[in-house]
């Protein structure tokens, strides 16, 4: 069973919320103009885009992580989950120690701003660290698809913020989901620079598996982060072969996905260890910062805010596997500055921006954490969790079968910030019924950004009874527009069929006046 102490997506940002800290959304760069290839800036649905063949790489040899079931007793598995179920029906999960020896990579000149970047073996050293799975119970219902997350460690404890937004879809398609300690706090601590102050954080946050739990995690050793990017490239080799780990099954296709620090991860991953090691078939990267992961030296594990502000870079535009980034509206107009690292989609290419949505939200907060939170405003309730099902359903399509996803839509800028409508909702990007036919003013900007844990839960303001009295006749032809709007997302690809219902729950029909 896997032991659900805090939601994961405070442990997330804690870190994270260190450089908001003296820090106004002015200090962000300026998000580059909307991408010209696309109809991003109006958030017009496109075409249904065309299929192609499914990328094929060559994939050098490398070693391969031992993977081990043997990390028992103590507490159980450690993950910062969001306190729901478990174990979904079907699944199991296992985790598994991950052994070998690890390459750093160093840079050979420069890192240039278009991503493309040479890196080259380095340096040796022995690591053990920890996997988490989530796969059927029988292997004749896993999909052949492996999600690889590199768990999030912004405040020395594993996340796992990818799985929790992907859950349902992952689940109902039989997909394999691996979490991978593969960054030095999240195994052996260290300092947190803010802490929050919500029920269940304090003794957990810094102390790293070896400090929460020594029965169960006191064999595990890391070397430093310099040697992250090698670790997640052997647990993926591994995971390939099939075996234990995989139930027995073989998988056909092998993804990496990240968020938030783990997807500057990715960034510095997919342009400069990809191309050396064609580990991975694709890569699923959620909110982004407009910078990477540094490469740091020795020992050493990633300075966070240093990471965040480092010098933009996009993704490099010679991948051969497809790239899939998806930002929150906080992730463009805050801290995060992801803006200016935009780039146009290709074949290998989509960025989609989402409106109206958080950093850290409500379904990852949950209402326990949000309820106790002092930001102004209560946090951001957007539906970004029901585009990210539909985002990865369109990567799975791509790496498979080469099915090109929509085009990627951005968010309207000009040059004082984001443009707004009258209700202040942003204009442009991924459009969701909750922005389209609001009840409520969802933004990725927090209700106050003093308090640095804010700093990325957005926020959410219902409208005025007045605007919404000019808004809608009553409530039936606010139902009637929103049902509307619930057809034309599912139609654009931005949300699943399956996932009508639960964009319904964000219509707060109760909110409109009138019968």
């Amino acid at each position: 069973m896997v032991r659900s102490v805090l939601p994961g997506w405070i442990a997330c940002c804690a870190g994270l919320a260190l450089v908001a800290s003296g820090c106004s959304s002015d200090s962000s760069p300026e998000p580059a103009p909307a991408p010209s290839t696309s109809s991003a800036a109006t958030g017009t649905p496109s075409e249904p885009a065309p299929t192609s063949a499914a990328p094929q790489v060559t994939r050098p040899k490398g070693p391969s992580a031992a993977l081990t079931p043997s990390l028992k007793g103590g507490n159980g598995i450690f993950l910062t989950s969001v306190p729901e179920s478990d174990v979904d029906p079907g699944y199991v999960v296992e985790e598994l120690a991950a052994a070998g020896t690890a390459t750093a990579y160093d840079p050979q000149e420069p890192l240039a701003a278009d991503g493309t970047w040479t890196f080259r073996p380095g340096d040796q050293e022995r690591y053990r660290t920890r996997v988490v799975v989530r796969r059927p119970a029988e292997a004749t219902d896993a999909s052949g698809v492996v999600l690889v997350e590199w768990l999030n460690v912004s405040a020395g404890a594993d996340s796992d913020p990818g799985f929790q937004n992907v859950r349902e879809e992952a689940v109902r398609q039989g997909h394999t989901w691996v979490g991978v300690s593969a960054q030095k706090i999240g195994v052996e601590g260290g300092d947190v620079a803010v802490a929050p102050d919500v029920p269940g954080a304090a003794g957990l946050l810094g102390k790293g598996l070896k400090g929460v739990d020594a029965a169960r995690y006191g064999s595990l050793r890391h070397p430093g982060d310099r040697f992250a990017f090698d670790i997640v490239t052997q647990v993926a080799r591994a995971l390939r072969e099939g075996g234990p780990a995989t139930g027995g099954a073989v998988p056909d296709r092998v993804l990496a996905m990240g968020v938030s620090q783990s997807a500057f991860g990715l960034v510095t991953y997919v342009n400069g260890v990809q191309p050396l090691t064609q580990a991975f078939d694709g890569f699923f990267v959620i909110s982004r910062a407009g910078s990477a992961l540094p490469v740091v030296e020795g020992d050493a594990a990633v300075d966070v805010a240093a990471a965040i502000f480092g010098s933009p870079t996009t993704l490099r535009t010679d991948t051969e596997v497809p790239v899939f980034v998806l930002q929150t509206e906080t992730d463009v107009v805050g801290i995060l500055g992801s803006g200016a690292a935009r780039q146009p989609d290709s074949d290998l290419f989509r960025l989609w921006e989402v409106a109206g949505t958080g950093h850290a939200d409500l379904h990852l907060l949950g209402d326990e954490v949000a309820g106790v939170l002092d930001c102004g405003a209560p946090v951001n309730d957007g539906p970004m969790h029901v585009v990210a099902k539909a985002a990865l359903r369109h990567v799975v399509a791509w790496v498979r079968d080469g099915v090109d996803p929509p085009a990627g839509q951005v968010l309207e800028f000009t040059a004082d910030g984001p443009t707004r409508d009258r209700n202040g909702i942003v204009a442009g990007g991924i459009r969701t019924p909750p922005v389209d036919v609001p009840t409520r003013l969802l933004s990725g900007e927090p209700g106050r950004d003093d308090e640095p844990t804010c700093v990325l839960f957005g926020s959410t303001r219902p409208l005025p009874a007045p605007r919404l009295a000019v808004l809608y006749d009553d409530r039936a032809d606010f139902e009637q527009r929103y049902e509307a709007a619930v057809d034309e997302a599912v139609a654009a690809g931005s949300v699943l069929e399956e996932d009508r219902a639960a964009l319904l729950d964000y219509a707060h029909p109760e909110l409109v006046p009138g019968r």
